[in-house]
């Protein structure tokens, strides 16, 4: 692949949220802002997908049935040490901002967080996405 291949691409984000809801909102905004946005309705198929798809950022919710956010997020920062990982939940108490920080994330949000705050977290980890020319 080229260097101009490389730079045409679009930074992509994986999303890894049990709320249909906010996986929307959040891949709204995200493509909003110029970024390919992958959708995983839970942990298994976000790993899948990260498999898959290489993101260059994953966004994550801690509470989800099944595979929680922190089982997911010690898989990811195993498999790709390098990977930006943003994780968020509805219940942040220090302790548990502190073990994820602690378990490799790049971010830890309150769920109710401002999708400024998730820019501003994503901006900091990834290449400016590039938009396509319409």
């Amino acid at each position: 692949m080229t260097n101009e291949e490389m730079s045409t691409q679009m930074v992509k984000i994986l999303v890894i949220d049990d709320d249909p809801k906010d996986r929307g909102l959040i891949a709204a905004v995200l493509e909003e802002r110029g970024y390919e946005v992958i959708l995983a309705e839970n942990g298994r198929r976000g790993l899948m997908f990260c498999h898959r798809q290489q993101p260059d950022a994953v966004v994550l919710d801690l509470c989800m049935p099944e595979i929680d956010g922190r089982s997911v997020l010690q898989q990811l920062c195993t498999l790709y040490p390098s990977l930006p990982v943003v994780v968020f939940s509805g219940c942040r108490t220090e302790e548990a901002e502190e073990a994820v920080l602690n378990s490799g994330a790049t971010a830890f949000l309150q769920k109710a967080f401002s999708l400024e705050h998730l820019g501003l977290a994503l901006q900091e980890v990834l290449p400016p996405p590039n938009k396509s020319e319409n």
